[in-house]
């Protein structure tokens, strides 16, 4: 099957490659696959498009993938040998080509340079090891409409009411059928008027009522801690992409930096991107 889809069949194409003969010889990059009206596909031309097929093409059992990139290539060359002579377009395109595709290789080495796991390592230990704690509540709250009706919550409260039971029963929040229990969060991730008061409380304590745009809400901190440092593995893909995107600021910067490069584009008006006569022959 082929995965690329096939365009057609013809019987231009001369295949000469077969597994026998691989058995025989050890295959090299030069080693020709198949035969083109005379041009040449050679198997380091398969594994260089098999090596650049979108993630999803990678779990292709071995011998699907080798015979759908074969297809491709000889569909891509009795295509191409329809242009007869290269236009001003497509010279334009071919260059822009060479360009990422050397662009996307020079990226490629600067993130392997940067990638190391020494430098992994270090960076782990610099973000979570040694970094300051990073606080975290565990809060419940009851929300209501009325401020009459936080301050009849925290009296019931004050006489011994069970604050989950409260939530239960009274709270108009999500939280209500879990007793009002917010969980473990860090700061920021609550309203700043809720923020404010919970961190004002010590364990245990009970808010007075405090009003955000979601109504009144009655809460109680139920613990603090220090946030737990994740294990290494947990955020290896995180720190790598920092890596990453540092290391190719610093590149270009330093290429910038180092190169003479002249901007002259503000001399045309922007419109121009759109003339396409420009690149006609």
């Amino acid at each position: 099957m082929n995965i690329m889809g096939k365009l057609f069949t013809t019987a231009a194409v001369v295949l000469t490659f077969s597994t026998a003969s691989l058995a025989e010889d050890a295959p090299t990059r030069d080693t020709v696959v198949a035969s083109v009206n005379g041009a040449n596909i050679t198997l380091g031309h398969v594994v260089s498009l098999a090596s650049r097929l979108p993630e999803q093409y990678q779990a292709i059992e071995d011998d699907k993938l080798f015979e759908g990139i074969i297809d491709q290539l000889v569909q891509q060359q009795l295509l191409s040998a329809l242009i007869a002579e290269e236009t001003t377009a497509l010279k334009l395109a071919s260059e822009n080509e060479r360009r990422a595709l050397y662009a996307t290789e020079a990226i490629e080495n600067v993130y392997d340079d940067a990638v190391t796991e020494e430098a992994v390592k270090a960076q782990y230990e610099e973000l979570y090891v040694k970094a300051e704690p990073v606080p975290e509540y565990e809060a419940s709250h009851i929300l209501v409409e009325t401020e009459e009706e936080a301050k009849e919550i925290i009296a019931q409260l004050e006489g011994d009411a069970d604050f989950a039971e409260l939530a239960k029963e009274k709270s108009t929040g999500p939280s209500g059928a879990s007793g009002g229990a917010l969980g473990w969060a860090g700061l920021g991730q609550f309203v700043p008027e809720f923020e404010t008061a919970m961190v004002a409380l010590e364990v245990g304590q009970v808010s007075e009522p405090v009003k955000t745009q979601f109504g009144w809400h009655v809460i109680k901190l139920t613990e603090t801690r220090n946030q737990p440092v994740p294990e290494l593995e947990t955020v290896r893909g995180e720190i790598e992409e920092g890596l990453k995107t540092a290391a190719l600021t610093n590149k270009i910067t330093e290429l910038e930096a180092s190169g003479k490069i002249e901007r002259l584009g503000a001399e045309f008006d922007p419109s121009v991107v759109r003339n396409l006569d420009l690149i006609k022959d």
